[in-house]
């Protein structure tokens, strides 16, 4: 559905991006990911057709950016929506519907689907953040787009409507929406996306599934282990673990030395309660990442 081919954009003699390679599938949840100034919004302006890349190729549902087929197939949620705040939810999402031909009537539930069914005829200008993010969520539904660009799409909302924000983007992807999302919210993405690419100072350092990021990245694993009372002291040394407090024993490992550390474990039976296996977050995975391109 979308793909970026060694795609290059240069500012007055600045590289914003520099060769960057990277594809989106029907039905895949892509995060992208990169710090203040590595290229993301760059790339998703290249991609919607708002700049033109210097140099390499670009195409959305197999059409160039900008094109009436790829306005068509693709839908856009910046971080900050603006919305005219003397306009009502519905009458905004009506006006936006008439905008791509289609009945201004299903402004109510497009509201409704993002959980604004109940503010739809209120003014704008008396929304939260969150609604407005909210407001700009439905707009991106029209037409049942088949590439969703979504820049800090989360930003402003509460933990419950994130979750509710992630489901309707899960009801998306597998209704074959390929999903192309960049985010600083880490720990979120982490187990709602298939593939994480990261960008650093405009190159692509990074992209592949989370879990094979971990096998690349090599970092070590961290395991805890809770003992029964009175035992910490014995399963530390028969371990060679850390204690961290009267029950728990802390201990580290290389991604090829985990089954053998948890079979050590399992060898103390009657002494152990219980065991945590806390494998690198995205947030690890990120530095490294993003340290060893400056390097």
């Amino acid at each position: 559905m979308l793909t970026c081919t060694q795609v290059t954009k240069d500012y007055a003699g600045v590289r914003a991006l520099c060769d960057v390679t990277l594809d989106v599938a029907p039905g895949e949840r892509v995060a992208l990911l990169g710090h203040n100034g590595a290229g993301k919004s760059t790339l998703m302006k290249i991609v919607l057709g708002l700049i033109p890349a210097t140099s390499g190729r670009v195409t959305v549902a197999g059409a160039g950016p900008g094109s009436r087929t790829a306005r068509e197939a693709a839908a856009y949620l910046p971080e900050n929506a603006a919305f005219h705040p003397a306009l009502t939810g519905r009458e905004q999402i009506a006006l936006y519907l008439r905008l791509r031909g289609e009945a201004a009537a299903k402004a109510g539930a497009l509201l409704e689907r993002v959980g604004l069914g109940a503010a739809a005829d209120r003014r704008i200008g008396t929304y939260s953040k969150g609604m407005r993010q909210r407001v700009g969520l439905a707009q991106a539904l029209i037409g049942r787009p088949r590439l969703m660009v979504l820049d800090e799409p989360t930003s402003g909302l509460d933990p419950v409507s994130r979750r509710e924000f992630y489901a309707i983007l899960d009801e998306l992807a597998r209704a074959g929406a390929a999903i192309l999302l960049s985010s600083h919210a880490l720990t979120e993405v982490e187990a709602r996306t298939d593939r994480i690419a990261i960008l650093s100072k405009g190159r692509l350092v990074a992209n592949d599934t989370l879990g094979a990021l971990r096998r690349e990245a090599g970092l070590p694993i961290q395991i805890e282990v809770a003992a029964r009372p009175g035992t910490v002291g014995e399963v530390a040394e028969r371990l060679s673990g850390t204690r961290v407090n009267g029950v728990r024993v802390a201990l580290h490992c290389g991604p090829d030395d985990k089954l053998a550390r948890l079979g050590q474990i399992a060898g103390l039976g009657g002494l152990i309660e219980d065991v945590e296996v806390m494998p690198p977050s995205l947030e690890d995975l990120y530095t490294h990442f993003s340290r060893r391109a400056g390097e």
